[in-house]
């Protein structure tokens, strides 16, 4: 769902929890290999968030934007 503040989203179902922690377990797990090659991890890092970017503001109802608060 959408932050009551702020820009973003918060997961709040199994499947949102999923996709969070799936990315976390990717990027721990790739930047094993990142010394190696730092700019590979670099560009994988960047469509990593692009992509989580994409699927959360898709999935998120009402979409991303900046919040104020609860309007009253």
């Amino acid at each position: 769902k959408r932050k009551a503040y702020g820009y973003g989203a918060t997961p709040t179902t199994w499947e949102g929890w999923l996709v969070t922690l799936g990315f976390v377990a990717i990027i721990i797990w790739r930047s094993f290999g990142a010394e190696k090659n730092p700019l590979q991890f670099t560009l994988e890092l960047i469509v990593s968030i692009f992509i989580l970017i994409k699927i959360t503001s898709r999935k998120t109802e009402g979409g991303f934007g900046w919040q104020w608060g609860q309007r009253v």
